[in-house]
């Protein structure tokens, strides 16, 4: 299995994630209303500087923790243009844990438990980086800062 393998649901429709092959992800399941919203700056600031060189950033809405998503899709698309410039894509809605939990987001955290070893999310602004292979993913908690991936973005950019 690779990340290549999946398709995901953005507002304008179905996304097969095999047209970024090649390329490192940043996959981030995001919300407009948490003490962690203002992230959304710094990964389009990872975007804005990592774009040209192959970096997709991709936002995920969720609204399982505390109810902090919880606008219609066209919503949240204009929150964070307006809110914070972002010009990354943020996909339609989706739950990260649980039965109803989006595929990707399902092998993602089983491959990258959280810090208590269990497959699953704990909070808005888990962020997954994920190697041009589209197998090797690295995780990282929502209290740590966009910025603080540019290394690991440049060591899969192979700078």
């Amino acid at each position: 299995m690779n990340v290549t393998d999946f398709t995901v649901e953005s507002p304008a429709g179905p996304v097969d994630l095999g047209t970024m092959a090649g390329k490192p992800l940043l996959l981030v399941n995001t919300a407009s209303e948490c003490m962690f919203t203002p992230q959304y700056e710094g990964l389009e600031q990872l975007h804005q500087k990592y774009a040209d060189r192959g970096l997709m950033v991709l936002g995920f809405p969720c609204n399982q923790f505390g109810a902090q998503e919880p606008g219609t899709d066209e919503q949240v698309q204009q929150f964070c243009s307006v809110n914070y410039g972002v010009t990354f894509p943020v996909m339609a809605k989706i739950d990260v844990n649980g039965e109803s939990a989006d595929p990707l987001f399902k092998w993602l955290t089983g491959l990258q438990p959280s810090p208590a070893g269990e497959a699953k999310v704990d909070w808005n602004f888990t962020k997954f980086l994920v190697s041009p292979d589209g197998q090797t993913v690295q995780r990282f908690e929502p209290a740590e800062e966009p910025q603080s991936l540019a290394h690991h973005i440049e060591a899969l950019l192979g700078t």
